[in-house]
């Protein structure tokens, strides 16, 4: 069984008197372990795909198995439990609570969670070793390059050891460099097993992942494996 099984997904919207098919008969299986990019032009349907994914919103028809839970069924309480428990997200805005440290962001997750100070202290640092910030755990991102504070949001998304990461233009307001550094790190947690999908826009960003999806109008286009770009080439 897949980690992410989608059958003919539907998304419609009502805009006055017409309706509109943001998604229009998805299907998608993505095993765990997988590294994919999800690609499209502004209204193809990526974003409204990521967020179906992410359990920040129900499909109006079809089917979504994520880890075997039917998705589709859930009410909102029931979806913000399986996000918490399942999906880490990175943002391109970054999304950091601006007043509080880099260690109390990455332990928000698990403040939600209700685990007990000691051990979301424990997690949160080896969650910003992991990502190379052990050194700048007590700083604010008002005090860190955009590239750290990126690396703050990747901490707190992988802190709960999430079964999906699902990236959001994460290299979107980062210089070419960083953004490479960036690219350097989510290929890191790809070769650790961990199960990333990313929407982008850039077509050298979508070539360090093994799989491209292309979507236009709501559909799928083109869904197609390649060997990964090496680090460092972005």
């Amino acid at each position: 069984m897949a980690l992410i099984e989608i059958r003919d997904l539907k998304k419609i919207y009502q805009m006055g008197t017409e309706e509109v098919r943001a998604l229009d008969g998805v299907d998608l299986d993505v095993e765990a372990g997988e590294y994919v990019a999800i690609m499209g032009a502004s209204g193809s349907g990526k974003s409204t795909l990521m967020n179906l994914l992410g359990c920040l919103d129900t499909p109006s028809e079809g089917h979504y198995r994520l880890n075997g839970t039917p998705v589709e069924t859930l009410d909102d309480e029931a979806l913000a439990a399986i996000r918490n428990r399942e999906i880490g997200f990175v943002f391109q805005t970054f999304n950091l609570l601006p007043r509080t440290s880099a260690m109390e962001n990455v332990e928000l997750p698990l403040v939600y969670a209700g685990h007990p100070r000691r051990e979301r202290r424990e997690q949160a640092k080896r969650a910003l070793t992991r990502v190379g910030l052990g050194d700048r755990m007590d700083h604010r991102p008002n005090e860190l390059s955009g590239g750290q504070r990126q690396r703050v949001a990747v901490a707190r998304a992988l802190v709960n050891e999430p079964s999906i990461l699902l990236a959001d233009e994460p290299t979107g307001n980062l210089d070419s460099t960083t953004s490479g550094e960036i690219m350097d790190l989510f290929d890191e947690l790809s070769a650790a097993g961990n199960t990333i999908l990313l929407v982008t826009h850039e077509p050298d960003i979508a070539e360090r992942c093994r799989r491209q999806v292309v979507m236009r109008d709501g559909k799928i286009l083109t869904d197609s494996a390649t060997a990964p770009v090496p680090a460092g080439a972005v």
